[in-house]
């Protein structure tokens, strides 16, 4: 069978770490044991997720990090390889690969996360520096905060200066400084990261644009705010559209799903898409991430995601 030709590449840099996921019927309280239901490893990591779902999402991908030299770090290469990534990892050793616990209500797909870097997190710009050329010859890059600052703006930096678009995913999390901001030519924080960026409580759409206009104030050229079953807020200052959320199946793990959609609509821009239609198509992808267990195995393919799209309404 042939493979399909990727279409545009896009550039990742971010973490990967060793998905550890426990699924109860609840969360145990301090000092509590509970019994789980079951018990699933996989790869995962906010870069990670994005590369495999922007690489089965037919995208062209490189991936940057940095690994230990042990098993975990022995799954991220098996992983990369088997999904057609390249990776540019540096390997270290003395130091692990990054973990992640992550809970998963049984009832409802919901989940917390704690997050261990490993050595992600000893990144710096001079792993940027290492893949200028590969950032250079890029249509889109992708970057987090799951690695340090440090080496989330260079890469921002890098690839304006070569004129790539850029896509900054505020995940975990955290109050930045506001000269990040005009690097952005998108942002794709969920309600929780928006609301921390931008002191609005987010409670409907309405919210999420006052939000979404706080950023654009600080200097985004488009805000994305993903808002789960809700849907997603594509705003800049000549458009302003909510899109709804694709209803695929049961909701099973929500995990991932944001990574999901943040390398969707990255695949989609490498390929030219216009930038709502890629916010559909990474919407799409989301929503049938959520039908299925773990995070990067979740990621759907380009047909499976066509095959929703073609299904669906354009939104009004």
């Amino acid at each position: 069978m042939n493979t399909p030709a990727k279409q545009g590449r896009v550039v990742i840099l971010g973490i990967f770490v060793a998905d550890l996921t426990f699924r109860a019927p609840r969360m145990p309280q301090i000092g509590e044991t509970i019994a789980g239901t079951s018990f699933l490893m996989g790869p995962g990591g906010k870069g990670s997720n994005q590369a495999v779902a922007a690489a089965r999402a037919g995208a062209d991908v490189v991936f940057c990090t940095r690994i230990g030299n042990d098993a975990f770090g022995s799954i991220a290469r098996a992983t990369w390889a088997a999904e057609g990534i390249t990776a540019r990892a540096k390997v270290l050793d003395h130091v692990s690969t990054g973990a992640a616990h992550i809970f998963v209500d049984e009832n409802t797909g919901m989940n917390a996360i704690i997050v261990a870097s490993g050595a992600a997190a000893t990144m710096d710009a001079s792993d940027v520096d290492a893949i200028e050329a590969d950032i250079a010859s890029a249509r889109v890059f992708v970057t987090q905060l799951e690695q340090p600052l440090a080496a989330a703006r260079r890469g921002l930096e890098t690839a304006r200066k070569h004129g790539v678009t850029t896509v900054f995913n505020p995940a975990p999390a955290t109050p930045l400084d506001d000269s990040i901001f005009p690097l952005c030519d998108y942002i794709t924080p969920n309600e929780t990261e928006a609301e921390i960026l931008t002191g609005v409580p987010i409670r409907s759409v309405d919210d999420a644009r006052r939000a979404a206009d706080v950023l654009l104030e600080k200097g985004v050229g488009t805000a994305i705010v993903t808002l789960g079953e809700n849907g997603a807020l594509f705003h800049n200052r000549e458009q302003s559209t909510h899109v709804p959320a694709f209803s695929c199946g049961k909701v099973v793990e929500t995990a991932g799903a944001g990574d999901g959609f943040t390398g969707g609509f990255a695949a989609a821009l490498a390929r030219g898409d216009e930038p709502l239609a890629a916010v559909r198509f990474g919407s799409a992808l989301a929503g049938i991430s959520v039908t299925r267990a773990g995070t990067a195995p979740s990621m759907p393919t380009q047909d499976e995601i066509q095959q929703v799209l073609s299904q669906s309404p354009q939104p009004v």
